[in-house]
């Protein structure tokens, strides 16, 4: 991406590969680069970057889906109690659309100083939305670092927002669901005495992201190909219309005393995620 302050930062494919595997690099051709380029649309991703400039945080999410026509109904936010500590634990259909969403909502409920958004650290390349993501990187001396700063995150006052699954839904059966939910959410939540708040994203990518995702698993190959459709997939949402829904918090003393392995809560809540009660029911183990 460009220098900050020098106007709109822009998506550079190419720099941020350089700056992941620079051995690697040395041995791709441009044209493969190009090509890469064009399937990420990387000028399109721009295009909006540059629409949107300066905003950050909440105000860029907003920006971003009136940029793109996306219209959001929002459903459950008197669920919400006005105060307290949760993790805003959702299920993941869309691969972008989906957090830019959920970072406006929850932004202008909480103000962006006082939400972060757990993502992977490649996602620090969308530096407008830097101000609230909060980077899980696992190895190393950052991934140190990051533990700690995950850690004082909950021990804090601001709100968490987390995809569990950490992938993008898949077509399961007929239906497009999440993969297994990790449970360091819950694990996290009980030693910091957060409520959780579940909430679903209703929504999905096309047919042709679900279709190499599953033959890309039939093959065999382990590498997940199909993470570089889902750039193209955000730009092609445009005039999309998306539904989300608030459930009522899941009590941190209930699922304490409940003395259920986290990761046994985990698949619980996401089951409750997808049913039609989310809105007006209560989660019971």
């Amino acid at each position: 991406m460009t220098e900050e302050g020098k106007g709109p930062l822009q998506l550079d494919l190419q720099a941020i590969l350089r700056r992941r595997a620079p051995g690697a690099m040395r041995f791709v051709p441009r044209w493969v680069v190009r090509r890469l380029e064009r399937t990420i649309r990387q000028e399109e991703l721009n295009g909006i970057l540059r629409r949107t400039y300066p905003k950050r945080g909440s105000s860029f999410a907003r920006a971003a889906l009136h940029d793109l026509g996306i219209s959001l109904e929002v459903r459950g936010l008197e669920n919400i109690p006005e105060e307290g500590r949760f993790v805003f634990a959702s299920n993941h259909p869309l691969g972008g659309l989906d957090g830019i969403s959920l970072i406006s909502i929850l932004g202008e409920l909480y103000g962006d100083r006082n939400v972060y958004f757990l993502v992977n650290d490649l996602l620090m390349n969308v530096e407008p939305l830097t101000d609230v993501f909060l980077p899980i990187n696992k190895y190393g001396s950052q991934g140190r670092k990051a533990a700690a700063a995950i850690n004082d995150a909950y021990a804090g006052e601001a709100q968490i927002l987390i995809f569990p699954a950490g992938l993008v839904s898949r077509l399961q059966g007929k239906e497009i669901k999440d993969l297994a939910w990790h449970k360091a959410f819950v694990a996290k939540a009980l030693q910091s005495g957060r409520d959780i708040i579940p909430l679903r994203f209703e929504g999905s990518n096309s047919m042709k992201f679900y279709r190499r995702a599953r033959l890309r698993k039939r093959l065999g190959i382990r590498i997940n190909l199909e993470q570089a459709m889902l750039p193209a997939e955000l730009v092609g949402a445009r005039g999309s219309s998306y539904r989300v829904v608030f459930g009522r918090p899941v009590s941190a003393a209930m699922l304490r005393e409940s003395h259920m392995p986290p990761q046994v809560i985990a698949d619980r809540i996401k089951e409750w995620v997808y049913t039609p009660d989310l809105l007006t029911g209560t989660f019971k183990l």
